[in-house]
Protein backbone atom coordinates (compact mmCIF):
# COMPACT_ATOMS: atom_id res chain seq x y z
CA UNK A 1 0.00 0.00 0.00
CA UNK A 2 3.00 2.56 0.78
CA UNK A 3 3.89 2.02 -2.48
CA UNK A 4 0.91 2.67 -4.14
CA UNK A 5 0.59 5.97 -1.96
CA UNK A 6 4.52 6.70 -2.88
CA UNK A 7 3.80 6.62 -6.19
CA UNK A 8 0.45 8.06 -6.61
CA UNK A 9 1.84 11.25 -4.23
CA UNK A 10 4.98 11.64 -6.77
CA UNK A 11 3.12 11.91 -10.09
CA UNK A 12 0.66 14.01 -8.55
CA UNK A 13 3.78 16.29 -7.65
CA UNK A 14 5.89 16.26 -10.74
CA UNK A 15 1.82 17.12 -12.48
CA UNK A 16 0.90 19.69 -10.06
CA UNK A 17 4.41 21.57 -10.42
CA UNK A 18 4.08 21.47 -14.64
CA UNK A 19 0.35 22.86 -14.18
CA UNK A 20 2.25 25.79 -11.88
CA UNK A 21 4.67 26.20 -14.83
CA UNK A 22 2.31 25.86 -17.61
CA UNK A 23 -0.12 28.71 -15.42
CA UNK A 24 3.21 30.78 -14.69
CA UNK A 25 4.17 30.92 -18.76
CA UNK A 26 0.44 32.09 -19.61
CA UNK A 27 -0.49 34.11 -16.55
CA UNK A 28 -3.45 32.15 -15.96
CA UNK A 29 -3.77 30.08 -12.15
CA UNK A 30 -7.50 29.29 -13.53
CA UNK A 31 -5.39 25.88 -15.22
CA UNK A 32 -5.11 24.90 -11.70
CA UNK A 33 -9.38 24.12 -12.39
CA UNK A 34 -8.65 22.40 -15.58
CA UNK A 35 -5.86 20.25 -14.05
CA UNK A 36 -8.04 19.28 -11.31
CA UNK A 37 -10.07 16.61 -13.03
CA UNK A 38 -7.59 15.36 -14.98
CA UNK A 39 -5.41 14.55 -12.30
CA UNK A 40 -7.65 11.83 -10.84
CA UNK A 41 -7.80 10.11 -14.12
CA UNK A 42 -3.99 10.26 -13.75
CA UNK A 43 -3.36 8.59 -10.33
CA UNK A 44 -6.52 6.15 -11.31
CA UNK A 45 -4.32 5.21 -14.52
CA UNK A 46 -1.15 4.95 -12.57
CA UNK A 47 -2.19 2.71 -9.98
CA UNK A 48 -4.44 0.36 -12.19
CA UNK A 49 -1.49 -0.20 -13.84
CA UNK A 50 0.53 -0.83 -10.78
CA UNK A 51 -1.06 -4.03 -9.48
CA UNK A 52 -0.20 -7.50 -10.04
CA UNK A 53 -3.29 -8.31 -11.68
CA UNK A 54 -6.71 -6.47 -12.92
CA UNK A 55 -10.20 -6.99 -11.40
CA UNK A 56 -13.73 -6.28 -12.61
CA UNK A 57 -13.91 -3.34 -9.68
CA UNK A 58 -10.75 -1.77 -10.46
CA UNK A 59 -11.74 -1.61 -13.54
CA UNK A 60 -15.12 0.10 -12.60
CA UNK A 61 -13.66 2.63 -10.92
CA UNK A 62 -10.82 3.68 -13.23
CA UNK A 63 -14.02 4.25 -16.31
CA UNK A 64 -16.00 5.72 -13.36
CA UNK A 65 -12.85 8.27 -12.67
CA UNK A 66 -11.59 8.61 -16.26
CA UNK A 67 -15.39 9.69 -17.32
CA UNK A 68 -15.95 12.24 -15.03
CA UNK A 69 -11.85 14.15 -14.90
CA UNK A 70 -12.23 14.05 -19.03
CA UNK A 71 -15.61 16.04 -18.60
CA UNK A 72 -14.64 17.78 -16.06
CA UNK A 73 -11.59 19.26 -17.26
CA UNK A 74 -13.02 19.73 -21.10
CA UNK A 75 -16.16 21.67 -19.70
CA UNK A 76 -13.63 23.81 -17.43
CA UNK A 77 -11.88 24.67 -20.41
CA UNK A 78 -14.56 25.10 -22.61
CA UNK A 79 -16.48 27.62 -19.86
CA UNK A 80 -12.65 29.93 -19.49
CA UNK A 81 -12.08 29.58 -23.10
CA UNK A 82 -11.64 33.60 -23.41
CA UNK A 83 -12.68 35.06 -20.35
CA UNK A 84 -9.42 35.45 -18.84
CA UNK A 85 -8.59 34.39 -15.64
CA UNK A 86 -11.02 33.93 -12.70
CA UNK A 87 -12.14 36.47 -10.59
CA UNK A 88 -11.11 34.50 -7.71
CA UNK A 89 -7.25 33.86 -8.58
CA UNK A 90 -7.02 37.62 -9.93
CA UNK A 91 -7.96 38.48 -6.72
CA UNK A 92 -5.05 36.37 -5.12
CA UNK A 93 -2.76 38.04 -7.53
CA UNK A 94 -3.39 41.28 -6.71
CA UNK A 95 -3.46 40.58 -3.03
CA UNK A 96 -0.47 38.66 -2.52
CA UNK A 97 1.68 40.86 -4.68
CA UNK A 98 5.49 40.20 -4.72
CA UNK A 99 4.82 37.01 -3.22
CA UNK A 100 2.13 35.32 -5.92
CA UNK A 101 4.90 33.15 -7.44
CA UNK A 102 5.53 31.38 -4.69
CA UNK A 103 2.36 31.28 -2.83
CA UNK A 104 0.51 30.07 -5.72
CA UNK A 105 2.80 27.26 -6.41
CA UNK A 106 2.65 26.00 -2.66
CA UNK A 107 -1.10 27.52 -1.69
CA UNK A 108 -2.81 26.82 -5.00
CA UNK A 109 -1.04 23.73 -6.87
CA UNK A 110 0.41 22.08 -4.51
CA UNK A 111 -1.96 22.47 -1.82
CA UNK A 112 -4.89 21.01 -4.57
CA UNK A 113 -1.92 18.09 -4.87
CA UNK A 114 -2.47 17.25 -1.36
CA UNK A 115 -6.09 17.39 -1.32
CA UNK A 116 -6.22 15.62 -4.55
CA UNK A 117 -4.08 12.50 -3.19
CA UNK A 118 -6.40 12.38 -0.12
CA UNK A 119 -9.37 12.57 -2.40
CA UNK A 120 -7.76 9.90 -4.02
CA UNK A 121 -8.26 7.38 -1.25
CA UNK A 122 -10.73 4.83 -3.14
CA UNK A 123 -9.38 4.61 -6.18
CA UNK A 124 -6.10 3.61 -4.40
CA UNK A 125 -7.44 1.21 -1.92
CA UNK A 126 -9.33 -0.38 -4.68
CA UNK A 127 -6.57 -0.83 -7.08
CA UNK A 128 -3.84 -2.35 -4.46
CA UNK A 129 -7.05 -5.23 -3.71
CA UNK A 130 -7.23 -8.54 -5.10
CA UNK A 131 -11.01 -9.05 -4.29
CA UNK A 132 -12.64 -10.18 -7.25
CA UNK A 133 -16.13 -10.15 -8.28
CA UNK A 134 -18.49 -7.35 -7.96
CA UNK A 135 -21.15 -7.56 -5.21
CA UNK A 136 -24.21 -5.37 -4.04
CA UNK A 137 -21.82 -2.60 -2.42
CA UNK A 138 -20.45 -1.86 -6.01
CA UNK A 139 -23.93 -1.56 -7.41
CA UNK A 140 -25.21 0.49 -4.37
CA UNK A 141 -21.70 2.76 -5.27
CA UNK A 142 -22.34 2.48 -8.51
CA UNK A 143 -25.91 4.18 -8.24
CA UNK A 144 -24.87 6.79 -6.23
CA UNK A 145 -21.69 7.32 -9.02
CA UNK A 146 -24.61 7.49 -11.49
CA UNK A 147 -26.82 10.19 -9.82
CA UNK A 148 -23.84 12.31 -8.99
CA UNK A 149 -22.96 12.06 -12.38
CA UNK A 150 -26.37 12.75 -13.57
CA UNK A 151 -26.22 16.66 -11.59
CA UNK A 152 -22.98 17.43 -12.21
CA UNK A 153 -23.26 17.14 -15.59
CA UNK A 154 -26.81 18.39 -16.54
CA UNK A 155 -26.68 21.09 -14.25
CA UNK A 156 -23.36 22.41 -15.82
CA UNK A 157 -24.73 21.87 -18.90
CA UNK A 158 -28.38 23.73 -18.10
CA UNK A 159 -25.99 26.89 -16.43
CA UNK A 160 -24.16 26.60 -19.54
CA UNK A 161 -27.20 27.30 -21.87
CA UNK A 162 -28.65 29.53 -19.57
CA UNK A 163 -25.26 32.01 -19.42
CA UNK A 164 -25.52 31.77 -23.17
CA UNK A 165 -28.63 33.78 -23.56
CA UNK A 166 -27.94 37.31 -23.54
CA UNK A 167 -31.38 37.77 -22.11
CA UNK A 168 -29.51 36.36 -18.69
CA UNK A 169 -26.82 38.51 -18.41
CA UNK A 170 -26.84 39.34 -14.45
CA UNK A 171 -29.88 37.16 -13.82
CA UNK A 172 -29.75 34.04 -11.29
CA UNK A 173 -30.40 30.65 -12.94
CA UNK A 174 -33.33 29.09 -11.27
CA UNK A 175 -34.44 26.26 -13.23
CA UNK A 176 -34.06 22.91 -14.30
CA UNK A 177 -31.81 21.29 -11.37
CA UNK A 178 -31.16 24.53 -10.42
CA UNK A 179 -34.86 24.96 -9.10
CA UNK A 180 -34.11 22.13 -6.74
CA UNK A 181 -30.69 23.16 -5.50
CA UNK A 182 -28.67 26.36 -5.69
CA UNK A 183 -25.66 24.02 -6.19
CA UNK A 184 -26.07 20.68 -8.34
CA UNK A 185 -22.90 20.51 -9.75
CA UNK A 186 -21.03 21.02 -6.49
CA UNK A 187 -23.39 18.56 -5.22
CA UNK A 188 -23.03 16.29 -8.12
CA UNK A 189 -19.37 16.10 -6.77
CA UNK A 190 -19.75 15.11 -3.34
CA UNK A 191 -22.06 12.21 -4.30
CA UNK A 192 -20.01 10.97 -6.78
CA UNK A 193 -17.05 10.19 -4.43
CA UNK A 194 -19.06 9.23 -2.00
CA UNK A 195 -20.60 6.69 -4.30
CA UNK A 196 -17.13 5.41 -5.01
CA UNK A 197 -16.35 5.02 -1.31
CA UNK A 198 -19.41 2.75 -0.92
CA UNK A 199 -17.46 0.82 -4.10
CA UNK A 200 -14.42 1.11 -1.52
CA UNK A 201 -16.10 -0.58 0.89
CA UNK A 202 -15.73 -4.28 -0.77
CA UNK A 203 -12.33 -4.40 -0.39
CA UNK A 204 -9.90 -4.42 2.68
CA UNK A 205 -9.69 -1.52 4.91
CA UNK A 206 -11.95 0.03 2.10
CA UNK A 207 -13.62 2.29 5.92
CA UNK A 208 -10.65 3.86 5.23
CA UNK A 209 -11.98 6.52 2.11
CA UNK A 210 -14.32 7.93 4.01
CA UNK A 211 -11.40 10.55 4.51
CA UNK A 212 -12.12 11.43 0.71
CA UNK A 213 -16.27 11.81 0.91
CA UNK A 214 -15.35 13.94 4.09
CA UNK A 215 -12.88 16.05 2.17
CA UNK A 216 -14.55 16.97 -1.00
CA UNK A 217 -17.63 17.67 0.46
CA UNK A 218 -15.90 20.05 2.87
CA UNK A 219 -14.25 21.68 0.42
CA UNK A 220 -17.07 22.05 -1.60
CA UNK A 221 -19.43 23.51 1.40
CA UNK A 222 -16.90 25.38 3.47
CA UNK A 223 -13.88 26.67 1.03
CA UNK A 224 -13.96 26.47 -2.53
CA UNK A 225 -17.58 25.69 -3.76
CA UNK A 226 -20.36 27.00 -2.15
CA UNK A 227 -19.18 29.59 0.65
CA UNK A 228 -17.03 31.25 -1.89
CA UNK A 229 -19.29 31.67 -4.72
CA UNK A 230 -22.77 32.65 -2.60
CA UNK A 231 -19.73 35.29 -0.69
CA UNK A 232 -19.81 36.65 -4.61
CA UNK A 233 -23.23 37.19 -4.52
CA UNK A 234 -24.58 38.30 -1.02
CA UNK A 235 -25.43 41.82 -1.74
CA UNK A 236 -27.63 40.35 -5.07
CA UNK A 237 -31.59 41.22 -4.42
CA UNK A 238 -32.55 38.39 -6.85
CA UNK A 239 -30.19 35.86 -5.49
CA UNK A 240 -30.78 36.53 -1.76
CA UNK A 241 -34.26 35.48 -2.51
CA UNK A 242 -33.55 32.84 -4.60
CA UNK A 243 -31.68 31.18 -1.82
CA UNK A 244 -34.78 31.90 0.95
CA UNK A 245 -36.58 29.65 -1.56
CA UNK A 246 -33.80 27.09 -2.65
CA UNK A 247 -31.72 24.45 -0.74
CA UNK A 248 -28.08 25.43 -0.66
CA UNK A 249 -26.48 21.56 -1.36
CA UNK A 250 -29.16 18.58 -0.97
CA UNK A 251 -31.91 18.69 -3.33
CA UNK A 252 -35.35 19.40 -1.88
CA UNK A 253 -38.66 21.31 -3.32
CA UNK A 254 -38.42 24.63 -3.46
CA UNK A 255 -40.55 27.08 -0.71
CA UNK A 256 -43.60 28.84 -1.22
CA UNK A 257 -43.46 32.20 -1.42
Amino acid sequence: MESFLGYAALAIFVYMTLAFFTALALKDNSLADIFWGGGFGGVALLTFFLGPDFTSRQLLVLILVLVWGIRLAVYVALRNRGRGEDYRYAKWRKDWGRWFIPRSYLQVFLLQGFFMLIISAPIILVNHSNERGLCLLDLLGLAVWLTGFFFEAVGDFQLRKFKKDPSHKGKIINSGLWKFTRHPNYFGESCMWWGLFIIALSVKNGWMAVVSPLLITWLLLKVSGVAMLEKKYKDNAEFREYARKTSAFIPWFPKKA
